[in-house]
């Protein structure tokens, strides 16, 4: 199968894909012509011509990642030449104080799931392996838990975000009283 008629057949489902992953047109652009580039330079490796769709599809899925990698990459670089200060970094390391009792406070289905996750830096891939869990059921499992953990750090706390998304500081909110905000506020001292 050629380059051409393969593009002509895939391209619009391809540009489809981009446009619900990617922030705007232009970068959905780009990465499709990163993905044109790679089939062309990977031609060879495709050997059964009926996997053609989920070949092209897992370049674009890579695509996207490398996109979103070299995006953070980029935004940390810019983030860092703002003149943002080296203590800045001991915001996380005080906050790095705070995790614990906030994962625990989770169901323990939950808090087990991060800490394993998150704190002793398990990949979800191997933990759902361990556990006989489907890697997709898996990843719902600890999206929500974030989610609920993000929930439980709001209550006790209000983050101050650059506009770069990184955190530049943290207050404990007035209002919260709860334990995990307490254990917090007495280590982050």
């Amino acid at each position: 199968m050629e380059i051409e008629q393969i593009w002509t057949e895939y391209r619009y489902s391809l540009k489809a894909f981009l446009n619900k992953n990617l922030a705007n047109s232009s970068d959905t652009e780009d990465v499709l012509q990163e993905i044109l580039i790679k089939v062309h330079q990977n031609m060879y490796q495709l050997h059964d011509v009926n996997k053609i769709k989920s070949w092209l599809f897992q370049i674009a899925h890579n695509a996207i990642a490398d996109y979103y990698r070299k995006k953070a990459q980029q935004q940390n670089l810019a983030a860092k030449s703002d003149g943002l200060r080296d203590d800045d970094d001991n915001i996380y390391q005080q906050l790095l104080n705070c995790v614990e009792p906030f994962i625990q406070a989770l169901e323990p289905d939950e808090a087990e799931l991060l800490s394993a996750i998150d704190i002793q830096g398990i990949s979800q891939k191997h933990y759902a392996e361990l556990n006989n869990i489907k890697y997709s059921t898996l990843k719902s499992r600890v999206k929500k838990s974030r989610i609920n953990l993000q929930r439980l750090f709001n209550q006790c706390c209000h983050f101050e975000l650059n506009p770069y998304g990184r955190l530049v500081g943290f207050d404990q909110s007035s209002k919260s009283s709860s334990l995990e905000c307490q254990m917090c506020s007495t280590k982050g001292n």
